[in-house]
């Protein structure tokens, strides 16, 4: 089997659970690339392995990704792998580790599992963002898997959340932000902000304003082939878009697209 070892931070503690991996691979024979960041924090052990850096490089020489660090880790490799199909093990280095299925402190046990091939793969629907207004950054990056979220900048005033769908119009919301959520981000921000939990299987996506002014805006659940189109107008000139743990500015009155990727993680 051909593993693929990504990372996004590089603290100590990462670097030792990033070597633990190393180790456990190397002895038990399983060829593996490294993320090309890697190198220059595995000192003179890092000339001998090989680095990847796309996901062209990952189609053509590996069966699964091994996400080293936390939820956050994990959402970034998505960025990664985009359309290769390859699945994702996620290893908590990190602090939560909700995502994440093999534990810090039972890496072992967890690979011996692994390699026994005692694990299920699990598809999970994806959002991608596009908007009027070419971003570079939306291009590269413009996928989430837990949750597109529209935020107020510099401001303690409300947002005009103007919301289409499938070109139908929808409603304005006044509220701090917007949230559209898949059923694997459901459990966070949205729940968080009064949202409901859907079961991961769930062929749908969660509308949830953040504080509406209007107290009878509630979440909205809708078919995950919806197809949304938003514009926002505020006091500023500008407003927050996070993709997950990924933040942008852009500016107002820009329309933001969001409807189902066409591949899942």
């Amino acid at each position: 089997m051909r593993i693929a070892i990504y990372s996004a931070f590089f603290s100590p503690t990462s670097i030792t659970y990033i070597k633990t991996v190393i180790e456990y691979l190397s002895a038990n024979g399983h060829h593996f690339l490294l993320v090309d960041r890697m190198k220059k924090h595995l000192g003179q052990e890092g000339e001998k392995y090989t680095y990847f850096t796309d996901n062209v490089t990952l189609e053509e020489n590996v069966d699964f990704l091994f996400s080293v660090g936390g939820d956050g880790t994990l959402l970034r490799s998505i960025a990664v792998i985009r359309d290769t199909k390859i699945p994702i093990l996620g290893i908590n280095a990190g602090r939560l580790g909700f995502l994440t299925s093999v534990k810090r402190d039972t890496l072992k046990e967890g690979f011996d599992l692994f390699f026994q091939g005692k694990y299920t793969l699990v598809e999970r629907s994806l959002l991608e963002v596009t908007s009027k207004e070419p971003s570079e950054a939306l291009q590269e990056f413009g996928f989430a898997l837990n949750e597109v979220t529209i935020n107020r900048k510099n401001t303690t005033s409300m947002l005009r959340i103007d919301t289409k769908l499938d070109d139908h119009f929808l409603t304005s919301y006044w509220a701090d932000g917007l949230i559209i959520a898949t059923p694997t981000g459901s459990t966070g921000y949205s729940l968080s902000s009064g949202g409901p939990i859907v079961t991961p299987s769930s062929k749908c996506f969660v509308v949830n304003p953040i504080a509406p002014h209007n107290i009878n805006m509630r979440p909205l659940i809708v078919p995950d082939q919806t197809a949304f189109e938003i514009s926002v107008e505020g006091r500023g000139n500008t407003h927050l878009l996070s993709l997950d743990s990924r933040i942008l500015t852009l500016e107002n009155g820009n329309n933001i697209s969001i409807r189902k990727a066409k591949f899942s993680a």
